[in-house]
């Protein structure tokens, strides 16, 4: 987001650590660079407006730091370098780890090629044509694997998983409350346990090892349930190490509570061909290739 100028998470402090000896001449030459492109674009405009007015509600808005910041984020940059040097996704083992998810609309690309693809993209980008950076269904921003019904979107983390002969994807991004939470049998695990104090601060890791899931919390670990049907019990033992945690009581109440799915109202004769709206709808073969 930083190297894309997405900047709704930086806080001032943020730019004012950037900000050297010569801030203040960085930021009035871009203000001043500013300027030019507006008297450039709106001529008339400019001729009436107030640049007295304009400079100090833009120093209001633009800390000292913020020109250095933006040039340590731009692909040629410090911290651009960083993340272009850095994949998308990984695969250790049997296990994919990306930020937000592996969606079908691009499961048919490479761990390789997704990563590519952003750095592409980061490297020459229009402002409003960010695609694969912020497509909701990209790697970088899906959810789908936190939030679709397991058992009608099952089959589609099965072909992801065949696509990249994986047997598990883990996923942060979507907050989970502070557990390290499996879906579809294990074969997703949402890690996003809100660890800043922003999510609740909770205390909380995986970690793989000697062909095991085991989900740390504070001294205790718990192994991370390999069925659907096991993980009442799972999440039962986690609330009791975090018994002030609403969020997870309330995860808890679904899973002992579940609501039925609304019945569907019987077909009219004319609609007998028709499926009802909410039966999943099959899978088509292939749809990774």
């Amino acid at each position: 987001m930083n190297s894309y100028g997405d900047l709704r998470y930086v806080i001032t402090p943020e730019f004012t650590a950037f900000a050297g000896p010569k801030a203040k001449l960085l930021r009035e030459k871009q203000i001043e660079f500013q300027l030019n492109q507006l008297k450039q674009s709106q001529p008339e405009a400019f001729l009436t407006m107030d640049v007295e007015q304009y400079r100090t509600e833009w120093e209001k808005k633009i800390p000292l730091g913020w020109v250095e910041h933006r040039l340590a984020w731009m692909p040629e940059g410090d911290y651009g370098k960083l993340v272009l040097a850095n994949p998308v996704s990984i695969m250790i083992n049997d296990t994919i780890f990306l930020h937000g998810g592996l969606s079908p609309q691009y499961c048919r690309y490479s761990l390789q090629q997704l990563s590519e693809m952003v750095w592409e993209k980061l490297k020459n980008h229009e402002p409003g044509d960010l695609g694969i950076l912020n497509d909701e269904n990209g790697p970088l921003w899906y959810r789908g694997l936190a939030r679709e019904n397991e058992e009608q979107f099952d089959a589609t983390v099965s072909q992801i998983l065949e696509k990249y002969g994986a047997s598990r994807i883990v996923v942060g991004h979507t907050p989970t409350g502070g557990v390290v939470w499996p879906r579809f049998h294990g074969k997703v695990v949402v890690n996003d346990t809100g660890i800043a104090a922003y999510y609740g601060g909770n205390d909380a890791y995986l970690e793989l090892t000697g062909g095991k899931a085991m989900a740390g919390y504070a001294d205790q670990q718990l192994e991370v349930p390999a069925t659907d049907e096991q993980r009442l019990g799972y999440l039962q033992a986690v609330v009791e190490m975090k018994p002030g945690n609403e969020e997870l009581r309330e995860l808890l109440a679904e899973l002992l509570n579940p609501q039925p799915q609304p019945e569907q109202p019987p077909l009219a004769p004319e609609d007998a061909t028709e499926s009802p709206v909410d039966q999943p709808e099959e899978v088509s073969a292939g749809i990774c290739q």
